[in-house]
């Protein structure tokens, strides 16, 4: 488990206040009222945030090392301190990584939980699934982030009223608008490969969804899975075989992870691969689709923000869903395919461009 500690402080002088207290009660303004050490303790947290002397730990647990979630945790921190800044308090964020191992993700939600975290902020499905269920009875807050289809997930009641203690931001995809991107780049496509790993619930309705499109086209569909990197490789292997024209990826972790491995092989049989986010293009694939995951990132520590310091109950802030219509081009690629992408302009609300790399800038 890899863990890091930052503490974004405010850099600005405060005043404290200085008042008389002592024992369970606390006389005010000379009267004869008196302060119960419960309402001492509000007091106290009130005046601790105006002054900047407030605290909040925020834990945050990734799924994975994956390009679009790196974004989304850097940005979570990056937008935590500017708001600390703001709001005159300090979140002191501590980051664990899964690997994608449910163990670990379990262990990391134990080890927030006894370090007594004010909010969990798990990074994609998977994560935000065993974060939910760990905070079932101590309720802690969880703002979760990436997460693709949260009602279906079980995770909230519905994105306008939560019901619980969790709520976040959702980078649900819109697949027939990646598939009009294939057919419009080749509309003589004649099979489509499915590639995902069938354990991800975020997989699993952007792939329904893709099998009743090309269904609806005639269009031959070939489906390959994997759940571990080596898997993928011989998945995608399988899938240049079959000799599909196009190959359709949803938000699928896994195969994030495996991209680097795989995109050569896709080129060299000269197959577009179409995905669900812009790391997939970052790391080779022809095309990402989706939302802005950086943008994502500052609106769920926006989120957190307004749960811990202005005591908005999650089971009623709305989860949040960014704009879907980012097209991401590997310009690399479509040179090496001889791809024209000039009409996905007239499809997407913005495309944008990348030439292969590891992680973005």
């Amino acid at each position: 488990m890899k863990k890091k500690l930052m503490a974004m402080m405010l850099s600005m002088s405060v005043v404290v206040a200085t008042a008389g207290c002592g024992g369970a009660t606390a006389t005010t303004n000379g009267s004869n009222e008196t302060q119960t050490a419960t309402e001492a303790g509000q007091a106290e947290e009130s005046d601790a945030v105006a002054t900047g002397s407030k605290e909040f730990k925020v834990g945050i647990a990734q799924f994975v090392d994956d390009a679009s979630l790196n974004q989304i945790e850097k940005n979570i921190e990056e937008e935590l301190a500017k708001k600390g800044e703001e709001l005159g308090v300090t979140f002191t964020v501590s980051l664990s990584n899964g690997q994608a191992d449910a163990t670990t993700l379990n262990q990391i939600a134990s080890d927030f939980i006894a370090d007594g975290v004010d909010v969990i902020v798990p990074i994609a499905t998977p994560a935000a699934m065993i974060m939910q269920s760990a905070t079932e009875d101590n309720q802690i807050p969880v703002v979760f982030s990436a997460v693709s289809d949260p009602v279906s997930a079980g995770l909230v009641a519905s994105l306008d009223a939560p019901g619980s203690n969790i709520t976040g931001t959702s980078d649900a995809l819109n697949t027939k608008a990646v598939m009009d991107l294939m057919f419009a780049a080749n509309p003589d496509i004649q099979s489509v490969g499915l590639l995902y790993n069938n354990s991800e619930d975020a997989s699993k309705q952007p792939i329904a969804d893709a099998k009743k499109y090309c269904e609806e086209k005639g269009v031959k569909v070939v489906e390959k899975t994997g759940t571990t990197n080596d898997e993928v490789i011989q998945a995608a292997e399988a899938l240049v075989a079959s000799q599909v024209d196009a190959v359709f990826t949803p938000t699928d972790n896994t195969i994030m992870t495996a991209e680097l491995s795989i995109y050569e092989k896709f080129l060299e049989a000269g197959i577009p691969h179409y995905a669900g986010a812009d790391s997939f293009a970052l790391n080779g694939a022809f095309c990402g689709y989706g939302v802005n995951y950086a943008q994502l990132g500052v609106v769920t520590a926006d989120m957190i923000a307004d749960i811990l310091v202005n005591g908005k109950n999650p089971a009623e802030v709305p989860v949040q869903l960014l704009d879907n219509g980012i097209a991401t081009v590997n310009i690399e690629t479509a040179a090496a395919l001889e791809l024209d992408y000039g009409m996905f302009k007239d499809l997407c609300s913005e495309v944008k461009e990348t030439k292969t790399a590891e992680e973005f800038e």
